[in-house]
């Protein structure tokens, strides 16, 4: 029943926002801000057990760590790039908010292009 907890803090935290929002808008972008730390540190708990679950699974198969390691950046870069884009839009900077996701999607590609290169090789290793 945890997801009740984060909802009701959300719940919450909006009602706030809109009322400051009138008077202090300033302040109701920090109330989001540290809304969205507080939601993302309940939940960050449960990363633990995905990590240990891939690990694993990577000593089983046999699979490159490093592999592993630049798929949780690349969630992570995803996860970060989504927050600060949607705390710029509470802000009304849209045009930021659409920066900051590119900047994201690139860093990505970025990060991909080991596991890329990696599967180019094995295709054409198995094209005759």
């Amino acid at each position: 029943m945890e997801i009740l907890q984060i909802v009701g803090l959300g719940l919450v935290a909006a009602v706030i926002i809109v009322i400051l929002r009138q008077q202090r808008p300033e302040i109701a972008v920090q109330v989001s801000i540290i809304t969205g730390i507080i939601i993302f540190l309940l939940v960050a708990s449960k990363i633990s057990a995905v990590l240990e679950l891939l690990n694993g699974y990577t000593k089983k198969v046999n699979i490159d760590l490093s592999y592993i390691t630049i798929l949780l950046k690349v969630i992570g870069i995803a996860y970060i790039a989504e927050f600060g884009a949607e705390v710029c839009r509470d802000a009304g900077e849209g045009a930021i908010a659409s920066k900051i996701e590119l900047a994201g999607k690139v860093i990505i590609v970025v990060l991909a292009v080991p596991i890329i290169t990696s599967l180019l090789d094995l295709i054409i290793k198995t094209i005759p």
